[in-house]
């Protein structure tokens, strides 16, 4: 299979029109893309007279490239015309020479995510190196080859997005039988006494402020992308040595039945109940809660986390344009329910057999994640 340069298979320039000052424009960052799958978690509409000086416009069909800490995965290939970051690179795909969702999902591949993690610069922001980007060799089969692969690759996609929408609905379940024995946090129609999340809790706290020095093996580190589907997923963790693991656990040691928050970027404001006794390390976009086990039960403060009160709240005290953030305190504020321990155990009763189906999903998410990184492997060798 013949390979050719990034920079070979582009076309020089394609802006789309300019809009009117009055017109409402699609404005593209990076927290609005999800890791991985390339997937838009939030299509921000904002007046052309908004947009900061550090953006550009790009047009439907443009393979849109995240510089900006590579590891992250962030690819997208555009559905409308728009207006991004400069942290995202257009690769506007010269229709004789490249498909742009092949271009797309190759990128998106461990093959091509493991040369971009060895040609960063920066420590605490790293950036692809982009002399290095464009002379990257992409294989590059016949045009028919490549719309097979993409449509092949769309498939075991779109398989791996089922499985994640079935897990949102679980959480749906358990929200309704929660406001059916609780009712609406936001309205507390049930006259349930109301607390602040750290009267109820021992210690909240956050991981690692630094970049670790990953491996190939060792003990988790978990980011807010290992925990967004609500369920702890060790899958496609980054490891850490054991001595690193004792470190940072000095400060922030998570445990079975602990609760982890996700703190930073667009997927902010879920929580994951810690159901193994594993260990593993924490990122800083991750939110450590220890509850006190005496007057709440973990698996009842899980949900009420969940819920649209607490996510509304969470809305109104984040901080940052192009990176959210919440800050412990803001965290630590946080107002819920809390009815008798008898309520509590009988919700956490019914909610346990959903409990146990999520974890079924989620093992099948895992299968179709090695299957996805199966197809890929064979598919740029020409071997699918």
């Amino acid at each position: 299979m013949k390979r050719l340069s990034i920079s070979e298979v582009l076309l020089d320039s394609n802006r789309p029109p300019e809009p009117s000052v009055g017109e409402l424009v699609w404005n593209l960052n990076l927290d609005q893309i999800e890791s991985g799958t390339g997937k838009i978690l939030d299509r921000v509409q904002v007046p052309v007279s908004s947009l900061g000086p550090s953006t550009y416009p790009f047009s439907a069909g443009t393979v849109l490239y995240s510089k900006l800490r590579p590891y992250l995965n962030k690819v997208v290939v555009a559905d409308m015309d728009g207006y991004a970051t400069t942290e995202l690179v257009p690769l506007r795909c010269n229709p004789e020479k490249v498909h742009a969702p092949y271009l797309a999902h190759y990128l998106r591949s461990p093959e091509f995510l493991s040369f971009a993690n060895t040609v960063v610069a920066g420590a605490k922001m790293p950036r692809m190196v982009m002399n290095e980007f464009w002379r990257y060799q992409v294989p590059v089969p016949s045009m028919p080859e490549q719309l097979r692969i993409a449509a092949i690759l769309d498939q075991a996609d779109a398989l791996r997005t089922k499985r994640r929408e079935a897990l949102v609905q679980l959480d749906s379940l358990t929200q309704s039988i929660f406001i059916e024995m609780f009712g609406d946090p936001t309205i507390n129609p049930k006259g349930i006494k109301v607390v602040r999340l750290a009267d109820v809790t021992t210690r909240i706290t956050d991981g690692v402020h630094q970049k670790p020095n990953y491996r190939d093996d060792g003990i988790p580190f978990v980011s807010v992308k290992d925990i967004t589907t609500g369920v702890l997923n060790f899958e496609r963790c980054k490891f850490i040595s054991e001595d690193d693991h004792r470190k940072y656990t000095k400060r922030c040691k998570a445990e079975y039945l602990d609760i982890l928050y996700t703190k930073v970027g667009a997927t902010y404001g879920r929580p994951a109940l810690v159901d193994t006794d594993r260990e593993f390390s924490l990122y800083v976009s991750v939110c450590l809660i220890k509850p006190r086990r005496e007057v709440i039960n973990p698996f009842f403060l899980n949900a009420a986390l969940g819920t649209p009160a607490t996510k509304k709240q969470a809305d109104s005290r984040i901080k940052g344009i192009g990176v959210p953030d919440l800050h412990l305190n803001q965290i630590q504020d946080f107002i819920i329910p809390l009815p008798d321990l008898e309520e509590q155990q009988r919700f956490s009763d019914q909610v346990a057999s959903i409990e146990r189906q999520k974890k079924k999903y989620l093992l099948s998410m895992m299968e179709i994640e090695s299957l996805m990184e199966s197809l890929q492997y064979s598919a740029f060798r020409g071997e699918l």
